[in-house]
């Protein structure tokens, strides 16, 4: 008996150190397994990539109601480079630049299968602009990565916001020369001050580099561990409503024009040959649209009533917008490999 109870004694005294040492074991590598596994759930990579695209615009040349026409009609390129950082399943950072043309006109806008179809066809202004835009926005990834580059899904969605810088010059063509037909170059809009800025009494000149905000989504598929493709549409809210250099209502005072260049491109209702479009001609479309016979003049009927033309801009000081359509090839770069220490 006496031995049986200093056997269960000793044998309990052991028991309970062995289950305390146990305890302490699966807690320790526990632990480490959790630390190990909390420090290695995700490892952070880079990826660079380059894009081509679409570009469109909205503004007083393409309305925002218009939403098809405003986005197909006058649709134009862009190409893009990018790096990104991704720090966690779900969240990356990326910085980027755009170069994007885009463009607007009078004459194609607002008429349809031969017909006009709007009355700022009357107007008959158009540009281009080559935005050059260079931006940083965050990414939150829908389909989250796996612990790694190579274990991300093999297809996933995303959404991005942020900020971007863009400088920009709105340009048009000179009137196109009524004997040879032949379309002339482009010039600058913003240095002839087209609503008067710059001259007598007038405003001063509108700014070439603004702010945009860029907001969008994308879906990227995993052609293999280190290539992805993706397809990206991207809306850029600007602080600019000159990207067209059109936004005031009324139409200068020709008179206060330094030269007559200015003039020219700031009224071009009177054009009788579009200058983007140097084959084709606006009167018939015009006197069908005003209900005047083929032998009536429709530039003088309105130089007799100039109210018909409308105002030059459709709502001053409304800011314009462009957006980007963009297929993009994305290289992994892949988190760097790190030697074991010396022992």
């Amino acid at each position: 008996m006496k031995m049986h109870f200093l056997g269960t004694k000793l044998g309990r005294k052991w028991m309970n150190k062995g289950f305390v040492l146990g305890l302490w074991a699966v807690f320790t590598v526990a632990s480490d397994l959790y630390g190990q596994s909390y420090k290695n759930y995700f490892v952070p990579y880079s990826t660079v990539g380059f894009g081509v695209g679409t570009s469109s615009y909205y503004g007083d040349l393409a309305a925002y109601r218009r939403v098809v026409g405003s986005t197909f009609k006058m649709i134009r390129w862009n190409v893009s480079g990018e790096y990104t950082r991704h720090f966690t399943p779900r969240f990356a950072a990326r910085a980027s630049l755009t170069w994007a043309r885009i463009a607007g006109d009078d004459f194609v806008m607002n008429q349809n299968r031969g017909k006009v179809n709007n009355n700022l066809f009357l107007r008959n202004l158009h540009f281009r602009n080559d935005i050059k835009e260079l931006a940083a926005v965050g990414i939150y990834k829908i389909t989250p990565d796996g612990r790694s580059y190579d274990r991300r899904s093999q297809f996933g969605a995303y959404v991005f916001g942020g900020v971007a810088l863009f400088a920009h010059n709105p340009k048009a063509r000179l009137p196109v020369d009524p004997v040879t037909l032949e379309k002339q170059r482009w010039v600058a809009l913003q240095p002839l001050g087209t609503e008067g800025q710059g001259q007598v009494d007038g405003p001063k000149l509108y700014s070439l580099v603004n702010v945009a905000f860029p907001i969008g989504f994308g879906l990227r598929y995993k052609v293999n561990p280190k290539f992805d493709i993706s397809a990206e549409l991207g809306f850029r809210f600007t602080n600019s409503d000159y990207l067209d250099d059109v936004s005031q209502m009324d139409y200068p005072d020709p008179s206060t024009f330094a030269e007559p260049t200015g003039m020219e491109l700031s009224n071009r209702a009177f054009e009788v040959i579009p200058a983007r479009k140097p084959k084709r001609d606006r009167t018939a479309l015009l006197q069908e649209y005003l209900g005047l016979s083929s032998s009536q003049d429709p530039y003088a009927y309105l130089q007799q009533y100039p109210d018909l033309i409308g105002p030059r801009g459709t709502k001053p000081n409304r800011a314009d917008a462009y957006m980007t359509g963009t297929i993009k090839l994305i290289y992994v770069l892949g988190p760097s490999v790190k030697c074991p220490p010396l022992k």
